[in-house]
């Protein structure tokens, strides 16, 4: 599906690529360019761009490109949340995602992009999977790497949670003090004249939380009026269908932030 991901600084410098299926010359990117230079900011730049024999699909995030390269129609939507999912996991190991960062960890960059694609097709993108096979990077490790020569930072084991149908959480979790916390925030858009009516309105809010529950903790959440609640999206943990049947959001919630 994707043959190739190049990353983009906000100076049109190509400062990582990598290819999976085939190799993709980066002079590709010359049409990722050429439509970012009609629009009227550099980052509006057109999410599918249409080339004779590639599909560039791209996301543009803390002032970085990230541009993948398909030859094949996909679902768009699909790749987009895939390199949304690459820029998260990069913010989570390493603390942010930005061109210095990423130069810094550039060995540990491409053990996760291979982890995160099988020749071109994702396969692990879960936190806690990627973080038992690829370690995150600390100063001890990285100066044991550097004395020995050798990567430490690659799991020898496969992670309990590649097999499992709840791959989100890994097993054997164990707290001493259990706590979960919740955060909601909503933003209210409004148009009002000038005498005051409100002419049209809308509340958008999203709920974040902290888990460290021990075990396989399953949880249910509830609203007073979850009729108020329309064109939700949640996270791949909640079970969907019962959310629909019965306005409740009943769950196994990944160990951390959600």
């Amino acid at each position: 599906m994707i043959h190739s991901l190049f990353v983009i600084n906000n100076s049109g410098d190509v400062f990582l690529e990598k290819h999976w299926k085939t190799f993709v010359n980066k002079s590709i990117c010359d049409y990722f360019f050429e439509a970012q230079s009609k629009a009227s900011n550099p980052e509006d730049a057109p999410p599918v761009i249409v080339t004779p024999h590639h599909y560039l699909i791209n996301i543009f995030r803390n002032s970085l490109h990230f541009v993948a390269v398909v030859t094949t129609e996909v679902p768009p939507l699909f790749v987009i949340e895939f390199l949304h999912k690459i820029y998260d996991t990069m913010e989570d190991y390493f603390g942010e995602c930005s061109e210095t960062r990423l130069k810094e960890e550039i060995v540990v960059v491409y053990e996760l992009l291979d982890e995160m694609l099988d020749n071109g097709f994702p396969l692990a993108v879960e936190s806690n999977v990627l973080k038992e096979l690829i370690k995150p990077p600390n100063f001890l490790r990285t100066i044991a790497d550097t004395v020995t020569g050798k990567s430490t930072s690659v799991g020898s084991i496969l992670p309990t949670g590649q097999l499992s149908n709840i791959p989100w959480r890994r097993t054997g979790v164990k707290y001493t003090n259990n706590e979960a916390y919740f955060d909601i925030t909503e933003e209210i858009d409004a148009i009002i004249d000038k005498s005051g009516t409100i002419i049209a309105a809308e509340i958008q809010g999203y709920v974040e939380s902290l888990i460290r529950l021990s075990g396989m903790p399953d949880l249910t959440m509830t609203f007073v009026n979850p009729r108020l609640l329309d064109d939700v999206s949640f996270h791949h943990c909640v079970r969907f269908k019962r959310w629909e049947a019965e306005k409740i959001v009943s769950f196994i919630p990944p160990d951390g932030n959600l």
